[in-house]
């Protein structure tokens, strides 16, 4: 198996930069996932680890070889598209032993190795058919099985599960994961669905424009991101944000229609910046309803609700206070009418504080993998 590392790798269309001095190490069995939205270079950066895509700058190494300069064929990596790229007038068993028979692999060998893959795939009964016999998911599952027939060193993926309704993509994701882990061949996923992300990788590399925003374990990227980019992005529902000023010494954050109290772990960060911009980060689940119990010191305030979304095990609740927005979960058996007043505990050792002018986190050391 092998590392892949990227050193400021760079694209470039014309004036147009779509990568710009992209580091990543991706470790040896790793599952890496590239998350962002789209156009942030994610697939482009696939593309170019795949050699599909020429690049402009820096360099790309698989194992200890650099392969700027290797064609696809003789990186030793097999990919998996969006649209399965089957062949559409072959059997299941032709399209999987395609390419094995391109590289002039000994018929023996051939019918081992798919043979193999269909078994770890459960496709067996599907050999006979061609493309168009199959659902969604066995097209997936026979993309994935010519990628698995030629044993690479690193298996690539672009967005393979985006054509999949939303409970095969469940399914699927889980099925992925689990061939990896059976596998052990480093892997790199790209995805703009931050769920599949948390889910699936060993890391998660999170871009933003052509730029690495934070690269980290799902928890680590979830509990401290980098920046509002990330800390925006990851999670569902989506972080709550609070602008508001720096008061009292950097004890007092001055909301448009409440103070809020500083954690105590925060104040430095804040003492001698009264007057500054600052954004409250408040993720629902730290927006805790009154009647139920927060977890450590809290400070209450009143909401006005707007909206409720009942999810059957929990209720979104999109409510108001004064000028600002805030969303919480609640008890689907007591959610509360629209209109009404409701008191929610903001729970003051989770809340996340952004330098509103850098974007930045503040407060702490900056997590492992943020970009400067």
């Amino acid at each position: 198996m092998a590392a892949v590392v990227l050193r400021e790798l760079t694209k470039r269309f014309g004036k147009t930069s779509v990568i710009e001095g992209l580091d990543l190490e991706v470790r040896d069995k790793e599952f890496m996932v590239l998350v962002g939205p789209s156009g942030c270079g994610k697939s482009t950066a696939l593309r170019m680890v795949a050699g599909l895509e020429e690049i402009t700058g820096g360099t790309i190494s698989i194992g200890d070889r650099v392969v700027n300069e290797v064609p696809p064929k003789d990186r030793d990596v097999a990919m998996v598209f969006q649209s399965y790229a089957l062949y559409p007038h072959m059997t299941v068993r032709e399209n999987l032993e395609f390419g094995l028979k391109i590289r002039k692999t000994p018929p023996a060998e051939i019918d081992r190795l798919v043979t193999e893959a269909a078994q770890i795939l459960g496709i067996q009964e599907l050999l006979l058919r061609k493309p168009k016999e199959l659902s969604g998911g066995q097209r997936q599952r026979v993309a994935l099985g010519r990628a698995i027939v030629r044993k690479p060193s690193v298996f690539l993926f672009d967005e393979p599960l985006s054509n999949l309704d939303a409970k095969l993509r469940v399914q699927m994701r889980a099925e992925i994961k689990k061939l990896q882990a059976r596998l052990q061949v480093t892997s790199i996923y790209v995805t703009h669905d931050q769920v599949e992300a948390m889910t699936m990788g060993h890391r998660i590399a999170v871009l933003h424009a052509g730029t690495l925003q934070q690269v980290g374990t799902p928890l680590e990227v979830y509990e401290r991101p980098a920046n509002l980019f990330v800390a925006a992005f990851i999670g569902t529902p989506p972080m709550n944000f609070v602008e508001a000023r720096v008061a009292g010494a950097g004890e007092t954050l001055q909301a448009g229609s409440f103070a809020l109290p500083v954690p105590a772990r925060l104040r430095a960060a804040l003492r001698g910046r009264d007057g500054a911009r600052v954004v409250v980060g408040i993720r629902p689940e730290n927006a805790v309803p009154a009647g139920r119990a927060p977890r450590g010191p809290c400070h209450r305030i009143d909401t006005t609700v707007e909206i409720a979304e009942p999810l059957g095990d929990e209720v979104v609740v999109h409510a108001r206070a004064g000028e600002d927005a805030l969303v919480f979960k609640q008890d689907p058996h007591r959610p509360a009418a629209i209109g009404s007043t409701l008191a929610v505990d903001l729970e003051l050792d989770a809340l996340h504080f952004f330098d509103a002018e850098t974007q930045r986190r503040l407060g702490e050391d900056p997590p492992s993998g943020a970009s400067p």
